[in-house]
């Protein structure tokens, strides 16, 4: 007989045996176009993939993610038909206000990185509210990427950094990625072991290209809309079957496993 479809509980349990991506960084593609292709506006694809955030972050957060970082609004999304950006900010304000009593009941600490002085001042209130009511919580670190560009990033280290040289308060000879990485908006953020994008894409979009170093790179062809903690769990297992050597032999890996006799 055929054995029954898994729960999502048995196979949350399952991810659970196995070493989990400490950082898993997400680009939730594909709402406008899941939407168009059902005759639906952009903006109920967008609201749809609200229910997905809610979702794969209650998900992330049982199976003992550490940090997730969700791709929310990018500094380029600014350029979009202005009826489509006033109802992102829109959603984005519902989401920090419907979601808080959750994320301060399970210790969540809410972190954001990216231009957030551009942000309406109806959003800006809440995330700073529910970043400062939070940030004393241990539990997963849950940070939205909005108005974020990778590069503008790297760029406005590099300025500073240029600054501290310039007034003598570093040693060009003592600028090493250490150094750099602290100059980041998003020092915060551990390196990302796991990169989701879903909708079939296959780049990263000037998402995170730092922390992107030695990910793991997943690209679904399941529209964000649809993407729900069932396949939040098969990436997860995907994964764990992958061998990660960080510049090493695939025999130095396996024999830095092995316990010694």
């Amino acid at each position: 007989m055929p054995q029954a479809p898994q729960t999502l509980e048995l196979l949350e349990q399952e991810v659970r045996l196995h070493p989990v991506p400490a950082h898993v960084a997400i680009i939730m593609d594909g709402n406008g176009r899941w939407a168009e292709a059902r005759g639906r506006s952009r903006v109920e694809g967008h609201r749809e993939g609200s229910l997905s955030v809610r979702d794969v972050t209650r998900c992330a957060r049982r199976v003992g993610i550490k940090a997730l970082t969700l791709y929310a609004f990018s500094a380029q999304n600014w350029a979009r038909p202005l009826t489509e950006v006033h109802a992102l900010m829109d959603l984005l304000r519902e989401y920090l206000e419907s979601e808080r009593a959750e994320i301060l009941e399970n210790g969540i600490r809410l972190h954001a990185v990216g231009d957030l002085d551009r942000l309406p001042g109806s959003v800006r209130g809440p995330l700073e509210r529910l970043r400062a009511d939070s940030a004393a919580n241990t539990g997963m670190l849950l940070t939205l990427a909005l108005s974020y560009g990778g590069q503008e990033e790297l760029v406005d280290a590099a300025r500073r950094l240029a600054e501290k040289v310039r007034a003598g308060k570093l040693e060009p000879s003592r600028l090493d990625a250490a150094a750099f990485h602290a100059e980041l908006p998003t020092a915060l953020l551990p390196q990302v072991d796991l990169l989701i994008r879903t909708s079939g894409e296959q780049r990263t979009s000037n998402f995170l290209p730092w922390q992107l170093a030695y990910a793991e790179l997943l690209f679904v062809d399941t529209p964000w809309p649809e993407f729900r903690a069932q396949d939040l769990v098969r990436c997860l297992r995907g994964y764990q079957g992958r061998e990660r050597r960080f510049g090493l032999t695939g025999a130095q890996v396996r024999s830095e496993r092995v316990p010694p006799a």
